[in-house]
C-alpha cells in the first residue's frame, strides 16, 4: 500500500509540474518575437550609423570649403603685403 501511495504522489507531482511549465510552442513564439525586435533594433542602429556618416561627409565638405576660402584669402593678402 505504501508503494501505491508513493507512486500516486509522484504521478500527481509530475503532472502538476508539467502543467506549470511553459510549452515549447510558447517558448518558440517568444523567441521569434525577440528575434523580430532585435532585427528592428539593428535596422534602427544602421539608420543612425548612416545618418552619422552623412553628417560627417557634410562636415568634411564644409571644412574643405572653409580651408579653400582661407587659402584664397591668404593668397590675396600675400601680394598686398609684398607691395607695401
Amino acid at each position: 500500500m505504501r508503494n501505491t501511495v508513493a507512486v500516486a504522489l509522484m504521478l500527481a507531482a509530475t503532472l502538476g509540474l508539467a502543467a506549470c511549465d511553459k510549452k515549447s510552442e510558447d517558448k518558440a513564439q517568444e523567441a521569434n518575437q525577440h528575434a523580430e525586435q532585435a532585427q528592428q533594433n539593428m535596422t534602427e542602429a544602421q539608420d543612425k550609423v548612416n545618418d552619422a556618416a552623412k553628417e560627417n561627409a557634410e562636415a568634411a565638405k564644409a571644412q574643405a570649403e572653409s580651408n579653400e576660402a582661407a587659402a584664397k584669402e591668404a593668397a590675396q593678402d600675400a601680394p598686398a603685403a609684398e607691395s607695401k
